[in-house]
């Protein structure tokens, strides 16, 4: 079939050559660079530009010296073995090299994140220390030779190296412009363009920031052989204009890298999938379909292999017990055991008869010393933990035989070294749940363990209460004479439990019986041939798996001689086991791939090595991917010191199964290895297929030998019920025997799933009436009984429908140049499932030195490669800081805490790629618009499609009786002189300062009085005319009231603009210049101190000071009366002009005619029953819309008084705006939602010290919210529950709703039925569909009715595209008619056929007549069951967002705040979101409320909630510091400046990816 079985011939030269090395990356500093070098450079010179002769290609200063001893280093090397080019494990190197290569041609353009200098400088060299090698990895590690004095061949090629591959990437110092401030300091140009970007000049000399793999890096563009070296650097942003989306150029860095995005992604993807499953709604996430010409199984089905038959010798012990007894007797001086200290010196030497005695010691003690004579702690049967260092195997196994002759159960675990060690608390559940209470421990780690102030050790996370009892002899008392244990044979009582961790993270007991245990060693024996006497070298953690087997069990039934060497010696010398063996004559030897790898990197050739005593070099981990190639590779080292092929034993095991198979040691030199070059596209589909063809993506797997002796094993289909698989099938290998474990300790449904599974033909029947166990290893039995290995259960994620294994990841990740950029072995690859199936994270750690851009630049290799050989998209790719991730005890990366630490945002990466766009293949389709319902139809009764038409309307004005004395008059002047008449000494404005106390207050006579005086100021110093515009600077207060209708009395127009901040000049001034401008202003009247500020010279910096229309200081005024006031000819005259800037950032003002005005104050009188008597509270802006209208307006009109509260006050005291309406006893008030919001955050804590000064908020009887936008309903519940304590009613919070066409079209009044709230569909919406859920039900929305429709308004649903009215319950923009619209926009070009129609639209059919201004948001109306004042069923007004904020993406309309609360909601460092579309890409801009560290832990997790709650996949994440994001005065958030100042660079972001 294409393996190479023993029997079968030896395989050609060099296909051996070729599956030689696996899925390994280039080893450390390796042996033979300039071989490698070599090979490589003749292996992807065709794909790499001819490199420029080295004298161009290097400045002088890089270009190493060639010294004699650097030479002579290269001779020596070269002579030390004819097939030295093997070492390295090409396969996979060159696959990954060639698949690099292909991409080239591509010209992927990724952009690279932008980084604050900040964040690059703490990731520095000097902020690391060194990656702690005390740790390494299980699989693999850090040698501490690099950084010691052990030779590495690294030292004397290193600059060699890098002018190798300087001269093959042929890259030359024009790498430098390819990044500005990323790249974390070349140089002072960047410097500069710093310091430039913090000031905002346009710095066009800057480079732009933008890395591309054009032509600097190794992933290249074919180039001509003739073409020069030199090159010029790529132009970007700065070559051309821009243009932003509203046409404005835009020349900066950030929107070339965009362009680049977008390029890259517009790339065509994965082919299209076909159908689609219902996600419980219309709206369709696509499905995988099976790819039609995927490979099938197409074999018979497998047969079950039975190992061979287990012999059972006659003198083998009854028992393990009964074993220690007779060689603790018969030969007391044997050695058992040697340890080593860290110099490699033995230490201790433990002999059979010390094993013995000291045993049964422990065993005493434990029974009899615990507890008292009639209570003993520990009983037969009872479980106690086992705690023992690595470098203690002695008195562990003094302490694991004790408790077999106590017959107590012992459970080894690791040491906890600190109280929140990653995976202890697992342990800990694992302890309470097999009722551990007493630990046995030795002395040196007794008192390394943490201790309390007290002494005693302390609980440890999720343990439960431990007694600590150290086994050293001299501790323990001599049992006496007549007391002995009790030597049974071996029966089904658990004799050990070994602990397993699995894929989430929690950990299981696994039971293994006294018969299984025995006949486990018997099995081993038998198939390892031991014989007593031999000595081992084990390395192995001897706790657990194989190296308790071998070294612990087993050894003991044998009277074998173990050499045990602890981690902490492989560390200082790698070498360690190898000089064992020598100077042992070791027979055999238990290591890991690693303890390989490591032997070959520290290997320089040491004269006296000698490995012909080795008869068996058993690799525990020989079913990993990459240990092929490190046996390979070692073989080739080793054979000319005595090693023999045959003597590698690679071995598979589980700790449900212990050993799974092991290759036997034979004497036959001639029988090669069994091997299978299989394709990894196959796999994914659980497929072998031998491949010979696409040498790119194979999987070349080392057999692990024959089923153990008296067992048999079959393989199962991985999911659903287990089925037999086909031959040519990989499924999970399962086992039928009696050395296996029995259960998961007290877990019955997780151990019926495990050890009881039946597998069945195809047929349906069993194939044994015998339980098979599974072994969560995932495999296949090849030719010749060979049992081969190709990944984990635990492994496997499945991605799309296809499987990949997480090992194999790791290896083609590593293959990219590993060396310089991350850790071996510190490399974690697991699935996160996001919307709806897996995907693939890799994390990595960093190593200090590698600059942003190197690590950038292998991270996009890193996919490409991934992308390659297994056809999958990476999710994300994250480089941690060197020794950031957690560990397991041995060192190795704990995987499911890193995952964990990952989903929650805590990992702190320090370089993210995020490609959603490459991986995510299954959104819903792009909507595609349906036809509107036509004219036909609307049938009789006003009914869409059997639906009542959305229209809804508030009291008619026409037919309320009221006494109101105001409507006799046309206009509001002449109601301010009637009253000033009528009732001279009515308080109409009270102004209250920051202290609470009265600032200022207006009588009606005063204010007439005063406005009499400034219409003759208009006069007489402005020589205004009837109808001139004059613009009125006046902070919130009485000035800007009396100079309102000092306007009107002298027939001007006044349009209220607000001043410029003083401490902002620069930024706020502007904007009055602006305004004045527009609104064609003759004359500008303010307070002596803005006057002054007018025409100071910071002003004079910001705008032109010479252009300010003539300025009037109201502060001095005349002392004479007008000669008559100005009564207009007509109520359609404008009365004042209303101009403000919308969320977009359009500047507009709108005509309010007197007309208008007074009918505005009379609707706004019925709704909320104002009358003199009353008083009303104040605390909004008064400078546009219902908030100028409250403060100016209305108590003239209805004689209430208002009680008025600049909003900037509440900035030093929060508690103004309540406080005032609890002393003055205010029934109805009004604020905004900032005001709002600084209450909720600013008294949060306060409201007990509130309660305590006399605070009552039980007499408001309406508080309204005046905006113009959604109702915020999160913001006001949270307020109504805070102020509940201080007699807030929950019922009195409520919302207006008002826009530009129509300043107020609900208000909440005081009659009518409560704001009422319904959950919608979110994911209907986008659909412009509305559909009412339960509350709580997935994608729900709550949404709030925005107040009552006020007296006198209509209001209707219409299709925006169409102009159609809609039905009742669909998403439409509401047009509104009422005798208060505004008249029209005011604009200074004239302009206005653009929006002519927002003000007299008619509907394109139905009632075609009357005449509706569209209001530019979105919402729907929906008849409740509640009943109105008037008795009819009430209408409710669900505001959804405005049109033009909305996002159309994908087809879809998404409404920002959607999409910002998620993000808001993804982590718990976000304060404040704002997402805003450019060139079809979303951008998130983040506020970031943490360290700058956390910065990077957002970027996935913003990612997957908008993919999981939205269906969108997020372009750019933009993490900024907390105030970045632009807030208008009413609170709302200015998206296009935000969008602008990202796209002109402004916004000196903390973090900016780029998602792929």
């Amino acid at each position: 079939v294409g393996f190479c079985s023993r029997a079968g011939a030896e395989l050609p030269l060099h296909a051996v050559q070729y599956n030689a090395e696996l899925l390994f990356p280039s080893l450390a500093g390796d042996i033979t660079q300039k071989g490698y070098e070599k090979k490589r450079s003749k292996l992807i010179g065709a794909y790499l530009p001819q490199p420029p002769r080295v004298d161009q290609a290097l400045p002088q200063e890089r270009r190493p010296p060639v010294t004699p001893s650097s030479a002579s280093r290269y001779h020596r090397r070269r002579s030390s073995g004819s097939r030295d080019e093997r070492y390295r494990s090409d396969v996979h190197t060159e696959a990954v090299q060639a698949a690099l290569a292909k991409h080239k041609e591509r010209k992927m353009a990724v952009p690279m994140p932008s980084k604050r200098r900040s964040l690059v400088v703490q990731t520095s060299m000097d902020a690391y220390t060194p990656p702690d090698t005390s740790s390494g990895s299980e699989d693999e590690g850090s040698v501490q030779g690099d950084s010691q004095g052990t030779p590495t061949s690294s030292q004397g090629s290193i600059n060699m190296e890098h002018w190798i591959s300087q001269a093959i990437h042929g890259s030359t110092t024009s790498t430098t412009s390819s990044s500005s401030t990323q790249s974390g300091g070349s140089g002072a140009a960047h410097r500069l363009a710093d310091v430039m970007a913090q000031t905002h000049i346009e710095n066009h000399s800057a480079p732009p920031d933008v890395t591309t793999y054009t032509s600097e890096h190794s992933i290249q563009v074919e180039r001509p052989q003739g073409s020069t070296g030199s090159r010029t650097a790529p132009k970007y942003g700065n070559a051309e204009l821009m243009e932003t989306g509203d046409g404005v150029p835009v020349s900066s860095r950030v929107s070339a890298k965009i362009q680049q995005l977008v390029n890259t992604l517009k790339r065509p993807k994965r082919p299209p999938l076909r159908e689609f499953f219902v996600d419980d709604f219309e709206e369709l996430l696509e499905v995988q379909q099976p790819d039609p010409n995927q490979p099938k199984p197409e074999g018979a089905q497998m047969l079950a292999m039975r190992g061979e038959q287990l012999g059972v010798v006659t003198n083998w012990p009854p028992s393990l017990e009964a074993a220690l007894q007779r060689w603790g007797t018969i030969s007391p001086k044997a050695p058992c055991l040697t340890t080593m200290d860290t110099n490699g010196k033995p230490l201790y030497i433990l002999t059979y008869g010390k094993l013995w005695t000291r045993s049964m010691k422990v065993a005493y003690s434990i029974l009899h010393k615990l507890g008292t004579k009639q209570e003993p702690m520990v009983r037969p049967g009872d479980r106690v933990a086992l705690v023992f260092p690595n470098n203690d195997p002695a008195a562990f196994m003094v302490a694991f035989y004790g408790c077999l002759l106590a017959e107590v159960v012992p459970v080894p675990i690791e040491v906890p070294l600190t109280r929140k060690d990653a995976g202890s608390q697992q342990i800990g559940f694992l302890l309470g749940s097999c009722g551990v209470t007493v630990a046995l421990t030795s002395d040196a780690c007794h008192k390394g363990l943490p201790k309390s102030p007290t002494g005693e050790i302390p609980q440890f996370k999720g343990w439960p209460k431990l007694l600590w009892f150290v086994t050293e002899s001299k501790h323990l008392s001599k049992p006496p004479r007549d007391w002995f244990p009790h030597i049974k044979d071996a029966n089904n009582d658990t004799a050990y439990i070994e602990y397993k961790t699995c894929k989430d993270g929690s950990v299981l007991g696994v039971t293994v019986t006294r018969t299984a245990l025995l006949t486990h060693c018997q099995a081993l024996t038998q198939a390892c041939g031991y014989t007593e006497a031999e000595t081992i070298v084990n390395v192995l953690d001897f706790k657990k798996d194989v190296g308790l087997w071998h070294g612990i069990l087993t050894s003991v039934m044998n009277m074998m001689h173990v050499i045990s060497i602890p981690y902490s010696l492989m560390k200082v010398n790698p070498l360690s086991w190898i000089q064992k063996v020598c100077q042992y004559k070791a027979k055999v030897a238990c290591v890991k791939s690693r303890d390989m790898h490591w032997a070959l990197v520290a290997h320089r050739d040491q004269r006296d090595i000698n490995l012909s005593s080795l008869r068996m070099l058993i690799v525990a981990d020989g079913a990993n991917p990459w240990s092929i190639s490190s046996c390979d590779a070692f073989l080739n080292v080793f054979q000319s010191k005595g090693l023999r092929q045959e003597v590698i034993c690679p071995c598979a095991s589980s700790p449900e199964a212990l050993t799974v198979a092991i290759r036997r040691p034979t004497d036959d030199s001639n029988q090669p290895p069994g091997r299978g070059v299989l394709s990894m596209h196959g796999l994914t589909y659980g497929v072998i297929r031998v491949d010979s063809e696409e040498k790119l993506s194979v999987l070349t797997v080392q057999d692990v030998g024959l089923v153990m002796p008296g067992a048999i094993m079959c393989s199962v289909k991985p999911d659903g019920i287990p089925q037999l698989c086909r031959t040519d099938e990989i499924g999970e290998l399962c086992v039928c025997a009696v050395a296996t474990g029995t259960s998961y300790y007290g877990l019955s449904g997780m151990t019926k799933n495990t050890f009881e599974v039946f597998p069945m033909t195809s047929s349906g029947a069993p194939i044994s009436e015998y339980p098979f166990i599974r072994t969560g290893l995932l495999g296949f039995v090849g030719p010749g009984g060979l049992v081969f290995v190709v990944g984990k259960m635990d492994g496997l994620m499945v991605v799309s429908g296809r499987r990949h294994n997480a090992d194999d990841i790791v290896a083609t990740a590593l293959a990219v140049e590993p060396m310089k950029f991350v850790y071996r072995g510190r490399i974690a690859v697991f699935s996160v499932t996001v919307l709806h199936d897996e995907r693939i994270v890799i994390v990595a750690e960093q190593r200090p030195d590698s600059t942003e851009e190197d690590s950038f630049q292998w991270m996009s290799r890193v996919l490409q490669a991934i992308d390659s050989i297994h056809q999958v998209g990476v999710y994300c790719l994250a480089l941690v800081p060197a020794n950031t991730l957690p560990k397991t005890p041995l060192g190795g990366i704990h995987l499911s805490e890193t995952k964990q630490l990952f989903l929650e945002g805590s990992l702190h990466p320090c370089n993210v790629l995020m490609c959603p766009h490459t991986c995510v293949t299954n959104l819903p389709k792009p909507r595609q618009k349906q036809p509107e319902i036509g004219p036909a139809s609307v049938m009789v009764g006003n009914l869409v499609s059997g639906k009542r038409i959305a229209q809804a309307s508030g009291r008619d004005l026409g037919q309320i009786e009221d006494n109101d004395q105001a409507r006799k008059f046309l206009f509001l002047s002449e109601v301010l002189q009637w009253r000033a008449q009528t009732t001279p000494d009515h308080v109409l404005y009270t102004l209250l300062n920051c202290r609470g106390a009265i600032a200022n207050s207006l009588t009606c006579v005063q204010l007439h009085k005063r406005a009499e005086k400034i219409a003759v100021m208009l006069m007489e110093r402005g020589h205004l005319q009837d109808g001139d515009h004059v613009a009125l600077v006046y902070p919130p207060g009485i000035d800007l009231i009396a100079a309102f209708y000092g306007c009107l009395y002298a027939g001007c127009v006044p349009i209220t603009v607000r001043p410029p901040h003083p401490q902002n000049i620069a930024t706020t001034l502007p904007t009055v210049k602006m305004i004045v401008e527009v609104s064609r202003s003759a004359c500008l009247m303010t307070t002596q101190l803005i006057c002054k500020l007018l025409r100071s010279r910071e002003a004079a910096a910001a705008v032109d000071v010479r252009t300010w229309p003539l300025i009037l200081d109201t502060d001095d005024l005349p002392k004479k009366r007008p000669a008559q006031i100005c009564k207009p000819c007509n109520p359609d005259t404008l009365a004042y002009l209303d101009f403000s800037v919308s969320t977009t950032g359009m500047l507009a003002g709108v005509k309010m005619s007197h007309a208008a005005t007074s009918a505005f104050c009379r609707s706004i009188k019925l709704q909320c029953e104002l009358y003199p008597s009353r008083e009303v509270a104040i605390c909004l802006d008064p400078y546009c819309g219902l908030g100028f209208v409250l403060w100016c307006l209305c108590s003239v009109y209805s004689g209430h008084q208002s009680i008025l509260i600049p909003p900037s006050e509440l900035e030093t005291n929060p508690a103004l705006w309540l406080l005032a309406v609890s002393q003055y006893k205010v029934r109805d008030t009004f604020c905004s939602y900032s005001v709002m919001e600084l209450c909720t955050k600013g008294l949060g804590s306060q409201t007990e010290s509130l309660k305590a000064r006399g605070l009552d908020l039980s007499r408001v009887r309406t508080c309204v919210v005046v905006a113009e936008e959604r109702p915020r309903i999160a913001l006001t519940q949270s307020f109504s529950k805070l102020f509940k304590d201080l007699g807030l009613h929950p019922r009195a919070v409520s919302t207006s709703f008002g826009c530009r066409v129509n300043l107020a079209i609900c208000l909440q009044g005081t009659s009518g039925p409560d704001p009422t709230t319904v959950y919608v569909d979110m994911r209907a919406l986008r659909h412009d569909r509305v559909r009412l859920v339960e509350r709580g039900s997935p994608h729900s929305l709550p949404l709030m009715e925005s107040g009552k429709i006020l007296p006198g308004v209509r209001i209707i649903i219409a299709n925006p595209e169409t102009k159609g009215p809609l039905g009742d319950s669909h998403l439409g923009e509401i047009w509104v008619h009422s005798a208060h619209n505004a008249s029209g926009y005011f604009t200074i070009y004239g302009d206005e056929s653009l929006q002519s129609d927002h003000f007299n639209s008619r509907l394109s059919f139905g009632d075609t007549q009357t005449i509706w201004a569209r209001t530019g948001y979105l919402g729907f109306l929906r008849r409740t069951e509640l009943t109105d004042a008037n008795g009819e069923r009430h209408d409710a007004l669900y505001v959804v967002g405005a049109l033009d904020e909305a996002m159309e993406l994908r087809g879809m309309r998404y409404h920002p705040i959607d999409i910002e609360t998620s993000v808001i909601r993804a982590h718990k460092s976000v304060t404040e979101c704002a997402v805003f579309t450019w060139t079809n890409l979303l951008v998130v801009v983040v506020e970031l409320d943490g360290s700058e560290q956390e910065a990077l832990d957002l970027v996935p997790l913003v990612t997957n909630v908008v993919l999981e709650e939205h269906y969108l996949i997020v372009g750019v994440v933009v993490v900024v510091d907390i105030g970045v994001i632009p807030i208008n005065s009413r609170g709302e958030k200015q998206r296009m400046h935000l969008r602008d100042g990202f796209l002109a660079d402004q916004l000196d972001p903390i973090y900016v990816a780029y998602n792929m």
